[in-house]
């Protein structure tokens, strides 16, 4: 996995999130000690080379709706319910 030092920041802590559970951006970016970097977050997670390694699925907009999925929402939706179901 080749990216950022920002980029892994991010990377790493979103591999930490649960199966079955979420995460806002907000939460990713104040974890990592970057709270104004929501965006940023977001922008990384955009570029994720590995979403079966690193889960941005499981990260989702701060009022609890799915935003920002490069395989779209309607996939993003599946996966979240898929590992509810498990």
């Amino acid at each position: 996995l080749r990216a950022s030092e920002f980029a892994m920041r991010v990377y790493r802590q979103t591999m930490v999130i649960p199966r079955g559970r979420t995460a806002t951006y907000t939460q990713i970016a104040a974890a990592i000690g970057s709270p104004q970097a929501v965006r940023a977050v977001g922008a990384a997670l955009g570029a994720n080379p590995l979403p079966l390694i690193v889960p941005c699925h499981r990260v989702i907009g701060s009022n609890g709706k799915l935003i920002g999925f490069a395989g779209g929402l309607h996939l993003k939706r599946l996966l979240l319910e898929m590992e509810q179901e498990s």
